[in-house]
């Protein structure tokens, strides 16, 4: 059995759970649709915290996602690969339009996030990696991934946040131009929201 086999007998055993669990397919939509929206919505949190500390992993995130996505696109044009729906008989759960399916971008995304979360905030890191892994996991589950897919897209995903981090963390000057560029975000903002009180430190 070669390892396309072997994929494609994964993908079997977990979109059938759609058939034999099927009270769950109601949340498994959710997590492959709209779940990557927390996503977007803790980045917004932890940025309006003005702490430094939140700030700057928010823009090490940031910048590791559009590393993550450049990385996504150019392994789809040179390795593409349909779609399970469009090569096979499915369960498919949800809508999808049959573009390449070799890298999953929903893994992708939701790793690099939760990687850089996890590198500067371990308890919360933790929770948005499991996060990460139900909405991997849902992709598989409602036919428009194979396990390979979000498999590579994790590993992307948190490769690159690492990466990314310790490229900052080993660069004196990346550090001081990140500074800089929240110190002038920061000028612009108190002129539209003053703070009320002393810069929280880093936690």
């Amino acid at each position: 059995m070669n390892f396309e086999q072997l994929d494609y007998q994964l993908f079997q055993i977990i979109n059938h759970l759609g058939m034999t669990v099927s009270f769950l397919n109601p949340l498994m939509r959710f997590l492959a649709q709209q779940a990557e929206y927390g996503f977007y919505l803790g980045v917004v949190v932890y940025w309006f915290t003005r702490r430094e500390l939140n700030r700057k992993m928010v823009a090490q995130a940031l910048i590791s996602a559009c590393m993550g996505l450049l990385v996504s696109g150019l392994l789809g044009h040179f390795f593409y690969r349909d779609r399970p729906f469009v090569a096979h008989s499915v369960l498919q759960l949800i809508n999808h339009p049959a573009n390449a399916s070799f890298p999953s971008d929903h893994a992708i995304g939701a790793f690099v996030i939760a990687t850089s979360i996890w590198l500067f905030r371990r308890r919360d890191g933790i929770l948005w990696l499991a996060l990460a892994l139900c909405i991997a996991f849902s992709r598989i589950w409602t036919g428009v991934h194979y396990p390979s897919d979000v498999m590579a897209g994790a590993m992307i995903g948190m490769v690159t946040a690492v990466g990314i981090h310790q490229f900052f963390n080993h660069s004196k000057g990346l550090q001081k131009v990140l500074r800089s560029s929240i110190g002038v975000y920061e000028k612009i903002e108190a002129k539209f929201w003053p703070r009320t009180q002393q810069r929280f430190n880093e936690l």
